[in-house]
């Protein structure tokens, strides 16, 4: 009984710096996500198409993936705190810009700095969440860390379009940045793990992923190949068929994946991946097809609740998958390598679902959407049968 007494205190995941990169997180997350939905429209008031949109949206996370690999490296040699703080100010800063801009080419260059920004800050702040967390209890504590971008994401999308609607994009821009700059000041009080200098020469200088982390990886990638199409070209759907409700469609999406995030990490923890990926991807997949058909308002916010519960039970285990067996000091490229997948899915699926809308029109965006799905569900078994053989060759 004494021995398990002394062992509680040490499992405690809310520490004071764990509220700290939670409630950072938070809002950083609440300055991307309110223009997430309302950068498609900023360039069709610049004069872009279906086409362009695409490309603006998909350039962002293309620069965010480039960037992670070298973010992974400096976690380990030059520190948690220096990556996270420099990229949160440069996020920052190309975020209050936006509304300076009256040029798409400018636009599509700024774009390309703010992925920069949002590849250091989120590589970083999922390393810091993954050193904060105690071990066994890291699915949940994933889980617990995701909340915090999940509520953004409750308020943020229809925060940004209701703002849209009666501020200048120069004034909402600056709004955006401001949350941004909350996350910063906050940031600066983390207590970051400090570097182990024995730890530089084991980061090799062209060492660009993780190994152990590609499969969750991958199975990550065509998950959010999916996201790409919803965030960016959802909004100009809905209106093309003259469906009401897409703020609420964010608000659903947000609560459900919230209400996934209480236990799927400690489901996750206790059963393994197998037990929460392919419940997850069947409802993202049900979600998929939904929005290709959309009729009307309901079946809009029934996706929104499939989709959320979908992705909020698969993310954080495949998350929480890639770390798992990663030494210590191969964390921050653990994540660079899961979130690079992860940027490289959204940005792969702005910019093919902008030809496809261009050529089919919206709804094979969503059809698209749904084979993606059914690849990844594909690959992950024939994860399970090469593990299986792998096991069975040891014997």
């Amino acid at each position: 009984m004494d021995q398990q007494t002394q062992v509680r205190p040490k499992e405690k995941i809310w520490t004071r710096d764990f509220v700290l990169i939670v409630l950072a997180n938070f809002f950083i997350f609440l300055g991307f996500q309110m223009t997430l939905p309302t950068i498609p429209l900023f360039v069709e008031e610049l004069g872009g198409n279906d086409q362009l949109i695409g490309v603006v949206v998909g350039i962002f996370t293309f620069s965010a993936l480039l960037l992670r690999p070298f973010a992974g490296h400096s976690l380990e040699t030059k520190g948690r705190g220096f990556v996270y703080l420099i990229g949160l100010a440069i996020f920052v800063v190309s975020v209050g810009t936006f509304g300076f801009l009256n040029s798409i080419v400018f636009l599509f260059l700024v774009r390309v700095v703010q992925g920069i920004g949002w590849g250091f800050s989120t590589t970083a702040s999922g390393t810091i969440a993954t050193d904060l967390i105690p071990a066994a209890r890291r699915g949940e504590g994933m889980g617990y860390y995701g909340l915090s971008g999940n509520l953004a994401l409750a308020i943020g999308p229809s925060l940004g379009l209701v703002l849209t609607g009666f501020l200048p994009f120069k004034v909402f821009f600056l709004i955006c940045a401001g949350f941004g700059l909350i996350a910063l000041l906050l940031s600066s009080r983390i207590r970051y793990k400090k570097v182990d200098k024995k730890q530089e020469v084991k980061v090799l200088k062209r060492d660009l992923y993780e190994k152990s982390a590609l499969k969750p990886s991958m199975l990550m990638f065509f998950i959010t190949v999916t996201f790409g199409g919803m965030a960016a070209f959802l909004p100009l759907y809905t209106a093309q068929k003259e469906i009401p409700g897409i703020q609420l469609f964010f608000l659903f999406y947000a609560i459900a994946l919230m209400v996934t995030r209480t236990f799927a990490g400690q489901l996750y923890d206790r059963k393994g991946h197998q037990a929460v990926f392919i419940p997850g991807t069947l409802l993202i997949l049900v979600a998929m097809l939904l929005l290709s058909w959309l009729p009307n308002s309901m079946i809009l916010y029934t996706a929104a609740c499939l989709y959320g519960l979908g992705f909020g039970t698969v993310q954080p285990a495949l998350q929480a998958w890639s770390i798992d067996k990663v030494p210590i000091n191969r964390r921050g490229m653990a994540n660079a390598t899961f979130f690079s997948f992860f940027d490289l899915g959204i940005g792969f699926g702005a910019m093919l679902f902008g030809q496809i809308s261009h050529s089919f029109g919206y709804s094979s965006i969503y059809k698209a959407s749904a084979i993606s799905i059914f690849l990844s569900m594909l690959l992950y078994f024939f994860f399970l049968y090469k593990d299986r053989v792998g096991a069975a060759e040891k014997r």
